[in-house]
């Protein structure tokens, strides 16, 4: 007698494939990699538009505020050349970063040798400054407020290095001869 028949047992009703519930264990096995791959995907996919939005709010916040009233960090003035003399004041920075380049925006006001000290400490001299040139254009310049006009009390240079180094535009208002104040826009390009 085949089992099942007289025995009081109830036969399974078939599945598709066997008995062995083959079909559904597949059915499982898709879904679960499917899903594998489809959350960390869609976290990725997330991520990336809430850091690039994060980005373009820090920039546009960063803009609405200007410059910061405080020293640029030590890491920021060794990668950007900029070495504020000791004893400086109404120091202020603001950088800004893209994929082709980054500025770091700097206004100090010095003495006549702090000027001298920062300017040999980046890798010029004195005598490189332009009387009545402004080297800052004037769009770098509305990034972060600054009112710079030409004039016989203002005087600056462009120093451009080798790269990776960064190019320096300084320009200075001498408008107070023993303090002068030093604008620089320090441009590093990848």
């Amino acid at each position: 007698m085949p089992p099942g028949h007289g025995s009081g047992v109830p036969e399974r009703p078939g599945t598709p494939g066997g008995d062995d519930g083959r079909p559904r264990r597949r059915w499982l096995k898709a879904l679960i990699i499917f899903l594998l791959i489809a959350i960390p995907a869609g976290y990725g996919v997330i991520s990336a538009i809430q850091s690039r939005e994060g980005g373009e709010n820090k920039e546009e916040s960063a803009q609405a505020t200007g410059l910061t009233d405080d020293w640029p960090t030590r890491v920021q003035r060794r990668i950007y050349d900029v070495p504020i003399p000791p004893y400086s004041a109404d120091v202020a920075f603001y950088e800004t970063n893209s994929w082709d380049e980054s500025k770091l925006y700097v206004q100090f006001i010095t003495s006549r040798e702090g000027l001298k000290r920062f300017l040999t400490r980046a890798g010029t001299q004195p005598s490189a400054l332009e009387e009545g040139e402004v080297t800052i254009s004037a769009k770098e310049a509305k990034t972060v407020g600054w009112q710079l006009s030409s004039g016989e009390h203002w005087s600056g240079t462009v120093f451009k290095q080798k790269d990776p180094q960064p190019r320096l535009e300084i320009t200075v208002n001498r408008d107070n001869p023993r303090h002068p104040k030093v604008y620089v826009v320090s441009t590093v390009t990848p």
